[in-house]
């Protein structure tokens, strides 16, 4: 990155993290990183890129965000790209059916702001050029932020969808007082990580106890499970609460003996 040498040095904050969800085009993320970078953020993930990585193309149109791109994560896995994350909010046209808070930039903007003064890890989830985020990454997300488009014509480009996002971040560097979603919490709030493995464990005891019928719509039923969940903005002792009742329902109907590892 060239600088004049009286330019003050690039903001670059860490987070929130941008995830690209199976990027296509080596250009879009370059003009993603450039897009960032314009606005402060140099926390980019890229998970299964379609062309390989690391792109000449993308270095090529960041004009000058080399840092961004050289710094960026590359992941083969959207679990691996959420792990960490204590909030992840899907950037998407469409909520698809899904119970979930939905914001505009400028709410999302400052919910994840305040999301980071409690010292969370939030994440900003962009899907693919073709098609956008489906449904099961959706469901992945706490919130959905939408952007006020022409609904007669809504896809935007990836690059401009992180722009638009980056630039109403970049607005947003004031002091802002923090949502109810983000006040007064006991415990730490639960990563992807610690979700996904609560899920697993009951989405098997469900299974077990036959409770997805008919199977067709299996995938449908665990989605609006784990959205009921997500909407609870669940702390690192309630997961921990909630897999203990579930190993202990198991228990006292017999499916299993005490001291069994449920993971």
């Amino acid at each position: 990155m060239t600088r004049a040498p009286d330019m003050p040095a690039p903001i670059m904050e860490d987070w929130p993290k941008i995830v690209l969800a199976r990027p296509q085009m080596g250009e879009n993320i370059g003009a993603v990183a450039r897009a960032m970078l314009n606005f402060g953020l140099c926390g980019l993930r890229i998970v299964e890129p379609r062309d390989g990585w690391p792109n000449p193309k993308a270095f090529a149109v960041a004009s000058g965000a080399d840092v961004v791109l050289e710094r960026a994560q590359l992941d083969w896995s959207l679990d691996a790209a959420l792990a960490d994350a204590t909030l992840v909010v899907a950037a998407t046209a469409r909520p698809r059916y899904l119970e979930k808070p939905v914001w505009g930039p400028a709410e999302a903007a400052a919910n994840i702001r305040a999301a980071l003064a409690q010292g969370e890890k939030p994440v900003v989830l962009f899907g693919p050029e073709a098609s956008g985020l489906d449904s099961d990454e959706v469901a992945r997300a706490d919130a959905i932020v939408t952007y006020p488009v022409n609904p007669g014509f809504p896809s935007i480009n990836l690059s401009t969808a992180v722009a638009l996002f980056a630039f109403t971040w970049g607005l947003g560097r004031q002091e802002t007082s923090a949502p109810e979603w983000f006040r007064d919490a006991v415990s730490p709030p639960a990563t992807q990580a610690d979700l996904d493995a609560m899920f697993t464990h009951l989405e098997r005891e469900l299974e077990r106890g036959r409770f997805f019928h008919p199977p067709d719509k299996t995938p449908l039923m665990k989605r609006n499970i784990r959205s009921l969940f997500l909407r609870a903005r669940l702390t690192e002792q309630e997961v921990k609460t909630l897999r203990g009742l579930i190993k202990a329902l198991v228990i006292g109907r017999g499916g299993r003996k005490v001291g069994d590892d449920p993971a």
